[in-house]
């Protein structure tokens, strides 16, 4: 059960997409149970009849409170038939742990930042009792690990995967990008993921490095701000902002950069990175990354050598880590291409699985 699945996008949902894919390919009978988050459901349909599990979608509704009700029932009368239930993303967990009432199942959760550093000290403790009475928790990176370590509950952490085979650049010519050197951040455009951070030290880089220029490739949510703070900064002709592109001219895209970026912090609600997958998505291609400490990034890292990790807003130590990248480009895409396929679902899997049997 995942708050989040594709054809939408969202970090949940490609990893419960994934986990929910590479377990029925190792036999296991999956049922998905997600909303339908497109108007008239069409997108869902044609995607959902391609895949070798079922999924069951939940219809929607302007009400959310009709949504909730029939997420409960549906979950309780689908898992009469299972041995297994994980859940990912708040309301699964609510949702299992009120079943648990009901049904003597086997229980596993899927944490992965956000939903467990809620500001709301109604919501915290909602989702802390909620956890509590989940058999087995999973986090996907230690940074994960810690926001529940006031719990004390027997917590695994098993690091986000990546499907390398889709991330196959065979065929595609980089892209010729603006810039010298060329940074990149592939994610919404928000708080969380941090392009206000890399803009904010665009002063200092451009100093050292006055041809830089900054690529920023997803949904613009927040993008006309952050420009008129790049303008106040002087720093605007040296920031693109592409919005959302197909996945081969991200590739494309990602082909023809230097360096990925993602500073990512914490947001004033509480919204959290709780891993990073875009930064392997670039490593499959070669392409090291520049991220920050103090969240989930420093799991998607190896530091010096598949990337760098520094401090958010530590300038000189930004302008370091691309001198050091620049100067041992080589070593570090080959580590890059390593790193991710270490990450690689088909060895994730192996780990879900050791904890299922």
């Amino acid at each position: 059960m995942s708050s989040e699945f594709p054809p939408q996008p969202g970090g949940i949902g490609n990893h419960a997409f994934n986990l929910a894919s590479y377990l029925s390919k190792e036999h296991y009978r999956v049922s998905v149970i997600a909303d339908q988050r497109s108007i008239n459901g069409d997108e869902e349909r044609d995607f959902d009849a391609k895949q070798m599990f079922n999924v069951f979608r939940i219809k929607r509704y302007n009400m959310r409170f009709i949504m909730y009700v029939k997420r409960i029932l549906l979950t309780h009368k689908t898992i009469k038939k299972a041995d297994y239930v994980i859940a990912t993303g708040k309301f699964s967990l609510w949702n299992i742990a009120a079943l648990s009432y009901v049904h003597k199942i086997k229980t596993l959760a899927v944490i992965h930042g956000t939903e467990v550093n809620f500001k709301s000290v109604l919501l915290r403790r909602s989702i802390d009792f909620a956890l509590k009475k989940i058999q087995h928790i999973v986090a996907v990176s230690s940074y994960t690990k810690a926001l529940i370590s006031h719990l004390d509950l027997d917590t695994t952490v098993i690091p986000n995967g990546i499907d390398t085979n889709e991330w196959n650049a065979e065929g595609i010519a980089k892209a010729e990008l603006k810039g010298t050197p060329i940074l990149t951040t592939v994610g919404r455009v928000s708080s969380r993921k941090g392009q206000l951070n890399v803009i904010k030290q665009l002063p200092d880089l451009v100093k050292v490095f006055p041809e830089i220029h900054y690529h920023c490739v997803g949904i613009p949510t927040e993008a006309d701000d952050f420009i008129n703070i790049a303008k106040q900064l002087n720093v605007e002709h040296h920031i693109t902002f592409h919005g959302s592109v197909a996945q081969n001219e991200l590739k494309a895209m990602l082909l023809g950069t230097d360096i990925f970026v993602m500073l990512s912090s914490e947001s004033k609600t509480g919204d959290v990175e709780g891993f990073g997958i875009a930064i392997l998505e670039a490593n499959v291609l070669g392409i090291p990354s520049i991220g920050s400490k103090g969240c989930g990034i420093e799991d998607a890292i190896e530091d010096q050598k598949s990337g760098i990790l520094i401090d958010l807003n530590n300038s000189e130590a930004f302008i370091n880590a691309i001198k050091v990248i620049n100067n041992n480009r080589i070593a570090f895409q080959t580590e890059a291409k390593q790193w991710a396929k270490q990450h690689d679902w088909s060895t994730i899997i192996k780990q879900y699985i050791k904890l299922l049997d």
